[in-house]
């Protein structure tokens, strides 16, 4: 990891809701981003994410812990550490009275930036979101795709040292997603430090320099996707789908297939570790079916951060 530029420290974030119970959405947390690095937290929503991304950019207020970026307090000094974070959000918050490269432009006005500056960093970030042929339109006529790519250009006009894209791909169509992904790797290469929030494993894997996995406001691990999914044993995962719930069928499989290295089962869905996969495939349906078991379903894949996150804590991260 590059020196660090974001350090977090015991961050806390407590709610006090009617009657006095205390909700603790993000409970303890403690991590470093490096400078140019891809960051990100992933979680199902309400795991923390969104809160922690907030105190970080200063529009939650901290329980306890702390935080600096780039060397500041951000809770000692929020106004300085606006001056080097910018923040895309999940809902699109265009102005919709303005162009495109309107929005740039004024966005630019309030930090501050000369005319002739702002007018050649707004053709630029046009340029490297595609939207050039598109600098003149409103936002109102644009795909979920291009407006998002607009809200990524806008936010880089005061040229930032942090980047945080909270859940910046929700709801857009597959083809969208990739052009952002695609966007997102040009940005970092050209030196920004990003931060993400996503729910998709997949995203995470491709962007990410390091995952944070978080649930239930903490964080479960840190580390890179590779390191993450080679800790999960056996490297490959077999997944069944049964009729109806056996309990009995791992300690089944266990005797009869002795390259399994786990089991695990939940309601009427088994996922087998194995290292060698193809070789024990048949062995295993043989076992299934001579218990009489009737088999819905079975699908073979590496291991994902989807698969580490249910290894981690029993559940699917849809959930």
């Amino acid at each position: 990891m590059n020196t660090p530029i974001i350090k977090v420290e015991e961050l806390k974030k407590v709610y006090v809701a009617q009657g006095g119970h205390r909700i603790e959405a993000v409970n303890g947390i403690s991590f470093d981003v490096g400078e140019r690095e891809i960051f990100g937290l992933l979680g199902p929503n309400g795991a923390g994410k969104s809160t922690t991304i907030g105190m970080l950019t200063t529009t939650v207020v901290i329980t306890g812990g702390g935080a600096t970026i780039a060397g500041v307090d951000v809770a000692a000094d929020p106004i300085d550490v606006k001056q080097e974070i910018a923040v895309v959000p999940q809902a699109t918050n265009l102005d919709r009275g303005l162009t495109a490269r309107e929005n740039l432009i004024y966005h630019a006005k309030y930090f501050g930036i000369p005319k002739e500056e702002r007018d050649a960093r707004a053709q630029e970030l046009l340029e490297l979101m595609a939207l050039t042929e598109r600098a003149s339109d409103y936002p109102q006529s644009f795909s979920g795709g291009m407006a998002r790519r607009l809200q990524i250009a806008r936010a880089m006009m005061h040229n930032p040292r942090v980047l945080f894209l909270d859940e910046a791909t929700t709801g857009l169509d597959p083809q969208s997603r990739l052009m952002i992904w695609h966007k997102v790797r040009e940005v970092n290469e050209a030196g920004q430090t990003i931060f993400l929030t996503t729910h998709y494993m997949e995203e995470a894997d491709q962007l990410c320099d390091r995952v944070a996995i978080m649930d239930h406001g903490r964080i479960l691990a840190i580390d890179t996707p590779s390191n993450l999914k080679a800790a999960i044993p056996g490297g490959n995962i077999i997944e069944i789908a049964t009729r109806e719930h056996c309990p009995e069928l791992p300690d089944w499989l266990k005797a009869d297939v002795p390259d399994l290295v786990k089991v695990e089962c939940e309601d009427h869905t088994l996922r087998l570790f194995l290292a060698r996969p193809e070789e024990a495939l048949v062995k295993i349906v043989e076992a299934v079916r001579a218990r009489g078991v009737i088999m819905e379903s079975i699908q073979l894949h590496p291991v994902t951060l989807e698969d580490v996150f249910v290894h981690m804590t029993g559940r699917a991260l849809r959930e």
